[in-house]
């Protein structure tokens, strides 16, 4: 009896096995291997070949000529990245942009993310849907026509002028000031969304608890409403903050050349210098970046949820 109900169980577990097993091997198709053939780029020289670079591995050469691949190896690309002004220029800009950026989308995606959850329920899906309404449109598209907004007689320059709140047109294009505005347009909707879908399944009754017991609604808001929250303002800030650093269309469009982000870095070692390793070691430290972020937000989260199997435990 045992026997056949392990055996029509059978088919059953392996069908589970390869439910889990698909995402796994996605993962390591599209995202380890890639990385893997990144890593061993940056561990190369530049050549005049094809691939620009070396040591190319040849399976022919068995394993005399993998030893002579591993030997060929070295850091060398790593030590450049540490020693060049440049490069640490273009992180450095890169993060703090990404920073400043990731704080503005806070502070206007927050409230509207509270006015969407505050909002009647027959409004919630008009006002969901006018949040992603830019995605619609093509990603260049909206840049281009933030081009024309800015340029020396854009929109902008009009509307100003119109209202009298300046006398002369203003430099918008080529200055940081157009890329934090061409970054907070093109990334709200990425803080909206999480911060609503968590302000929506926040219960009524808390913060009607809090006002029965005397709490005024500012207060109800910073005790009950922005802690309760907080993975959806964590979850919206790293949506934001890690393509952000890597951005390449916003700042060259909308930015000026005197101080590039990692991400036209990237694209002028690899397409302008051809040198694909010290541009693979680029990569491979700006992924080491954007890492660190995500291992803690998941290793605080691991920690809130065992903390609260404990207390339920208890």
């Amino acid at each position: 009896m045992t026997a056949g109900r392990n055996l029509r169980e059978t088919p059953n577990a392996w069908g589970r096995r390869l439910v889990i097993l698909v995402p796994y091997v996605w993962l390591a198709a599209f995202s380890l291997i890639p990385f893997l053939i990144v890593l061993k780029i940056s561990l190369s020289q530049t050549a005049i070949a094809q691939p620009p670079y070396t040591p190319v591995l040849d399976p022919a050469a068995g394993m005399a000529g993998l030893r002579e691949f591993i030997d060929a190896l070295s850091f060398g690309n790593y030590a450049l990245l540490a020693s060049d002004q440049i490069y640490l220029v273009s992180y450095a800009r890169s993060v703090s942009i990404a920073a400043l950026s990731t704080v503005l989308l806070l502070l206007i995606g927050f409230p509207l993310a509270y006015g969407m959850a505050r909002s009647p329920r027959r409004w919630q899906a008009i006002l969901f849907m006018l949040v992603v309404l830019p995605f619609w449109t093509s990603f260049l598209i909206r840049i281009y026509a933030w081009i024309n907004i800015l340029q020396h007689d854009g929109l902008l320059n009009q509307l100003l002028l119109t209202f009298r709140i300046v006398d002369e047109p203003q430099a918008w294009l080529a200055t940081d000031t157009a890329i934090y505005i061409g970054m907070v347009y093109s990334y709200l909707p990425f803080m909206v969304l999480p911060i609503y879908a968590t302000l929506e399944k926040l219960p009524e009754s808390l913060l009607e608890a809090a006002a029965d017991l005397g709490c005024p609604r500012w207060k109800a808001f910073w005790l009950v409403t922005l802690p309760l929250s907080l993975s959806g303002v964590i979850a919206g800030c790293l949506l934001c903050f890690i393509p952000i650093v890597g951005e390449f269309v916003i700042p060259d469009l909308l930015g000026g050349s005197e101080s590039m982000m990692i991400g036209q870095t990237l694209w002028v070692e690899f397409f302008s210098n051809r040198d694909w390793p010290a541009a693979s070691a680029v990569a491979v430290v700006l992924l080491g970046l954007l890492v660190v972020p995500i291992v803690i937000y998941q290793h605080r989260q691991m920690r809130q949820l065992e903390g609260s199997q404990l207390e339920g435990g208890n």
